[in-house]
Formats: structure tokens, sequence, C-alpha cells
């Protein structure tokens, strides 16, 4: 059996959106797209990934009003990225190394191919896993 690669695992449908994008914004795509990151472009450049979890602890939290922060002033702008040719495991690896949990797929011109998460990994690699069971089950919202 061959190796499993990013590209075996990844989500293409990947969420984009420009910096000036508000938070409000931000968070209701999301909700509604049942995600938990968007990644923040400008055309075909990638600047960074925001989470649902980054909105709350580097805007909420802070009294930052979500109506009028953009998601480029809370952008995780230090890329972690994979290739879609990388091995699973790599990339797993990657991840743990780096302490993230989501990395962007991007192809050899840069252009964006996909992200793949700690929870896809799971679901594909161990789904009776813990993470592997949460990360396949319906949404409870």
């Amino acid at each position: 059996m061959p190796a499993l690669t990013v590209k075996d695992l990844m989500t293409t449908d990947v969420t984009t959106l420009p910096a000036q994008t508000p938070l409000r914004e931000a968070a209701q795509v999301m909700r509604t797209r049942d995600i938990g990151d968007v990644v923040v472009a400008e055309g075909e450049k990638l600047i960074g990934l925001v989470t649902d979890r980054d909105i709350v602890v580097r805007a909420i939290a802070d009294g930052a009003d979500p109506a009028t922060t953009v998601v480029g002033s809370i952008v995780s702008t230090e890329l972690v990225t994979v290739r879609p040719e990388d091995s699973a495991a790599d990339a797993a690896r990657l991840m743990r190394d780096r302490a993230v949990r989501r990395v962007l797929v991007v192809e050899e011109a840069g252009g964006l191919a996909g992200i793949l998460s700690i929870g896809d990994l799971a679901a594909d690699i161990d789904p009776d896993s813990v993470l592997g069971g949460i990360s396949t089950a319906e949404p409870n919202n």
C-alpha cells in the first residue's frame, strides 16, 4: 500500500478572505461554512491564517469591536506550508515540530491548493481515535 500524501487528505474547499474583512463577517462565514479558519489573501498572495480562536483570544478578549476590527490586524502571518505531494507522515511531523494544528498546502508555483488539519490526519489515519471520532462527527451547533 503506497504511503498517504497530503493531497490524499487535504481539504481543497478553502475559504479565503481579504485582510480588510471585519471580524464579525469572518466569524459569520466560519459559522455558515462550519469551519474554524479562513485564509487571509490579497488576490493570489497568501497573507496568513485566522482561526475562530484567534478572533476570541486576539481580539474579543482585548475588547476589540468585531464590527470594525479587521482580520488583517490579527492574522497569523508565519505560514507553515507543505506541498500536495509531501507524505502525510512528514506533514504530521512538521505540525508536531512547529506546534500548529493546520498547514497550508501550496503548489510549486505558490498557489493555494488546500489546507491540512490535525483533524484531517486523525480522521483518515486513525479514525477510531478520540480526535478521529470528533473530526468525523456531525457538528453540534
